[in-house]
């Protein structure tokens, strides 16, 4: 991952969601440079672009998780090839919640067959749930039988996972512009 430095790169959108702390703008951040700054709750959205390899940038959209903010996800649908939702691994209190969450963003035509990959986040504290729990926990077997899917256990801080998890977002945001522009074509010579 790095700054992009061609204009000849394929950009995908991507779009990352999740609750309040549990993360994105410390990963967008890290994926961004490579280090770890302080945050405080996004109130509106950060967007960064990031060289993905592979001839793909990934503009990225972190938008706030705060209650009132969810109001809003669905204003940040349109035209996303891979949707990334952030779970902080140790607030078990809250993943019924977080759950919640990706249920009512999955439920809009917007993201139909849009592919998803599920970060949980903070596996480096006590107490973190692994991602097969996050996948039971968050349902995500059933919420995602019509699209590709992925859980990837991570760290913010230190970067663990972030690699293999933004690997498994490119594939599928290359994947999902590719079903785009087939179905434009054929939708073009109707």
């Amino acid at each position: 991952m790095g700054l992009v430095h061609s204009k000849k790169l394929k950009q995908a959108h991507i779009l990352m969601l999740g609750l309040d702390l549990a993360g994105k703008s410390t990963i967008l951040y890290k994926l961004k440079f490579n280090d770890f700054f302080l945050t405080s709750p996004t109130i509106g959205f950060n967007v960064e672009m990031i060289e993905a390899g592979a001839n793909i940038a990934l503009t990225i959209w972190d938008v706030g998780g705060q209650h009132k903010m969810r109001t809003v996800w669905e204003n940040y649908l349109e035209n996303i090839d891979t949707l990334v939702y952030v779970v902080d691994s140790t607030d078990k209190q809250r993943l019924e919640e977080a759950k919640r969450g990706l249920e009512l963003i999955l439920r809009n035509d917007q993201v139909k067959n849009v592919p998803v990959v599920v970060l949980a986040n903070k596996q480096d504290l006590p107490g973190a749930v692994g991602a097969e729990e996050i996948t039971k926990r968050l349902n995500v077997k059933k919420l995602c039988h019509d699209r590709n899917w992925y859980v990837q256990p991570c760290c913010a801080l230190t970067g663990d996972g972030l690699s293999e998890g933004f690997q498994k977002v490119a594939s599928f945001a290359k994947s999902c512009m590719k079903s785009k522009q087939e179905a434009f074509a054929i939708f073009k010579q109707d």
